[in-house]
C-alpha cells in the first residue's frame, strides 16, 4: 500500500513539473542519443530440398528510409517478388509474380504485375498420398463375463 502511495506520489511530480515548464528527470540520456541511426545493407539467399529459393535484401540510409526487396522461386518456376521503399511519403510496394490465379491491378496504392502461369500437375515430394476411403464401422464383440469360480472346501 505505502509503495503504491508513493508511486503516485512521484507520478504527480514528475506530472506537475512538466506542467510548469520544468525538465523532466533524466536518466541517463534519451534512447535517440545512445542508438543513433546508422546506414545498413543486409540479404540473404535459401535454398530447400524441394527446390525452392527465397531471398531478401534492404538497406537504410540511417535517416529512416529504406528500400528492399524479398521473394521465392519455387521447383516449378513460380515466383514472387516484392520490391518496396518506405520513406517519408510511407510504404509503397510493387509485386511481380506468376502464380496462378493472379491478375495485374492496383490495390491500396500497391502495383502487381501478374503474368499468370499454367502449372499441369505439381511433383510429389515424397511418395504419393494414399487414397482416401471411408472407415469401415466396426463393431466391438459383446464383453462375456462369467461368474468367479470359487473352490470347494
Amino acid at each position: 500500500m505505502i509503495a503504491k502511495v508513493i508511486l503516485v506520489a512521484a507520478l504527480a511530480v514528475v506530472s506537475l513539473a512538466q506542467h510548469y515548464g520544468a525538465p523532466a528527470p533524466s536518466y541517463g540520456g534519451s534512447y535517440e542519443e545512445k542508438y543513433a541511426p546508422q546506414p545498413y545493407d543486409f540479404g540473404y539467399e535459401t535454398n530447400d530440398d524441394y527446390g525452392t529459393t527465397t531471398f531478401r535484401k534492404e538497406s537504410g540510409d540511417g535517416h529512416g528510409r529504406v528500400q528492399g526487396s524479398y521473394g521465392y522461386k519455387d521447383l516449378h518456376g513460380i515466383e514472387r517478388v516484392v520490391e518496396y521503399v518506405a520513406d517519408e511519403h510511407g510504404y509503397r510496394a510493387e509485386i511481380k509474380t506468376n502464380e496462378p490465379g493472379t491478375e495485374s491491378q492496383n490495390p491500396a496504392d500497391v502495383i502487381l504485375h501478374a503474368n499468370p502461369v499454367v502449372v499441369d500437375q505439381p511433383k510429389a515430394y515424397g511418395a504419393p498420398a494414399p487414397a482416401y476411403s471411408a472407415p469401415r464401422p466396426y463393431a466391438a464383440p459383446a464383453p462375456h463375463y462369467a461368474a468367479p469360480a470359487y473352490p470347494r472346501y
